[in-house]
């Protein structure tokens, strides 16, 4: 299979998504509701959300028939394909879509190849409002505006990054005690803040703003993310040679059989290991 033809459809595609997006910025757009998770942000959909996911199929869809590639896209419902190809496609067509809807940046288009044995071929993610493409071919190397990627872990203090304020976040003062812990490990001088923009691009500012980490706890409620959370930046991540791991530090379950959520494991992401 032709991982870098695959990676340049599905860039075009997410490009197109983004532009498309974007064309929203400054209007009003419907919210609806959908079977999710426990979290409100699991449960929200708009149009917007389904006009990218069309334009990102009418790009991938004829890769399925070609080259016999399943699909599992947030928006469509999983036929559970994935664990009979030797591939598939795992779209999230807006993650972020509270940014999105608050109009704050936060929101990306998210496409990942991910191969049946749960291991990340292709990530690719585009940033509308920066305009900004990461991406990463397995064994090919992470890619910033489609120039070779090297991470700069500059900052002499620790950056956590997550959806949502650690103050508002369930067990912050279990995450304090580690993020703690980290601080000594790597002798910076204190821990920052990022937050408020979804899963995907949470990663990506973990590579951007190093030393730096994000991390969910496993739970027992439905929710944590979902595949398409997490698996383009897998593929970063992997091809940077960095941890995107579960929660424990083993490899993420990225076709997992029970359903799309990730919170039997949780996550941890990271420009440092543990």
């Amino acid at each position: 299979m032709n991982l870098p033809a695959l990676a340049k459809i599905a860039i075009t595609a997410a490009k197109a998504a983004g532009a498309a997006i974007n064309r929203y910025t400054d209007r009003e757009v419907s919210v609806e509701h959908k079977v999710g998770g426990d979290s409100y942000a699991s449960q929200v959909v708009t149009a917007v959300d389904k006009e990218s996911e069309a334009i990102i199929l009418s790009h991938l869809l004829p890769t399925c028939k070609e080259f016999d590639i399943a699909l599992l896209s947030e928006e469509t419902a999983d036929d559970g394909s994935r664990f009979e190809k030797d591939c598939f496609w795992c779209i999230d067509p807006i993650d972020g879509t509270l940014p999105f809807i608050r109009k704050v940046p936060g929101f990306c288009v998210s496409i990942a190849l991910v191969g049946k044995d749960a291991h990340p071929l292709i990530g690719v993610v585009y940033d509308p409002s920066t305009e900004t493409l990461y991406h990463a071919i397995r064994g090919q190397g992470a890619f910033r505006n489609e120039q070779s990627w090297k991470i700069d872990l500059k900052n002499k203090y620790l950056t956590y990054v997550s959806d949502k304020p650690l103050a508002d976040t369930p067990r912050a003062d279990e995450i304090r005690e580690l993020l703690e812990g980290y601080r000594q490990q790597l002798g910076l001088s204190e821990i920052r803040e990022i937050s408020g923009s979804g899963a995907v691009l949470a990663a990506i500012r973990v590579l951007e703003n190093g030393p730096a980490c994000m991390l969910k706890f496993p739970k027992p409620q439905q929710g944590g993310g979902s595949i398409w959370d997490y698996a383009a930046t897998a593929c970063i991540y992997q091809e940077l040679h960095l941890p995107a791991t579960n929660f424990a530090g083993g490899p993420l379950d990225l076709n997992r059989a029970a359903d799309s959520f990730m919170n039997h494991e949780g996550v941890w992401f990271g420009t440092f290991g543990r």
